[in-house]
């Protein structure tokens, strides 16, 4: 990996989890702590983080965590769309899970006439969504805050779905390829997603057309539980016909 993209791939971390110790990342990449204080110093320069002693943080972070907005805002018309697709297939009476994220968000903004609906979330801006609506009940899972992505994640995230069985699953994702399916910028959320698809009976994959083909740190794989994903009319012919082949349908907001 050239050292360009090792620092894409730090930000692309940083971005998610918030923060990171130069000793996790020097293990992730499999380089010396000096290597990684050279890109951490780097990219304090480009004026996207900042260094700390024993690693960094995002710059942006404490001003994210007091106005619960998220890092990732890209493409928002997309996403707008395919949350107001995806929540054609909620309906009254159903238990789902909400993933965190933008658009995971935008599908939770077209659900609020629902009624007696159960929504699973690791996102802590749901509840300001959903969670005062006379018709869903809402339950959060336990786990590490992510102030960027304004989730819970690891272990004992995922722990919380054990036992548990959900009709469909919303799900989001860094990007997805036939190479390596789904991939996540941080590890940590890998127990979370895949306890995600083991609950549920339904996975639909709620992901911008720019996430397909595109491969991010943490490699998931699970291709084969997808069902659906629910994407925009950026979506060519060719991903239709290739990920057809693997049961994967398309469903393509408007």
């Amino acid at each position: 990996m050239l050292a360009s993209q090792r620092r894409n791939k730090i930000f692309e971390l940083l971005t998610e989890d918030g923060t990171a110790r130069v000793s996790e990342l020097s293990t992730i990449f499999k380089i010396s702590e000096v290597t990684i204080r050279q890109d951490l110093t780097r990219l304090e320069e480009e004026g996207f983080i900042v260094r700390e002693h024993g690693g960094a943080y995002l710059k942006s972070l404490s001003n994210q965590v007091q106005s619960l907005t998220f890092q990732h805002m890209e493409n928002m018309d997309k996403k707008s769309g395919i949350g107001i697709k995806a929540a054609e297939f909620i309906s009254d009476g159903d238990t789902i899970i909400l993933d965190s994220g933008t658009t995971t968000t935008e599908v939770a903004r077209n659900i609020v006439t629902r009624n007696n609906l159960t929504v699973i979330t690791n996102a802590v801006n749901m509840p300001f969504i959903i969670g005062g609506l006379p018709g869903i009940t809402v339950f959060m899972t336990s786990g590490e805050f992510k102030a960027p992505t304004l989730s819970l994640t690891g272990q004992k995230a995922a722990d919380f779905f054990e036992n548990i069985h959900v009709d469909k699953l919303f799900l989001a994702t860094a990007g997805i390829s036939l190479r390596a399916g789904l991939t996540y910028p941080s590890l940590s959320d890998l127990p979370v997603k895949k306890a995600m698809i083991d609950a549920a009976t339904t996975v639909y994959l709620v992901a911008d057309s720019t996430k397909l083909g595109t491969e991010a740190l943490g490699i998931l794989g699970e291709l084969s539980k997808i069902d659906y994903i629910i994407s925009d009319d950026g979506v060519t012919e060719r991903h239709k016909k290739e990920f057809s082949k693997h049961g994967i349908e398309f469903i393509i907001s408007r």
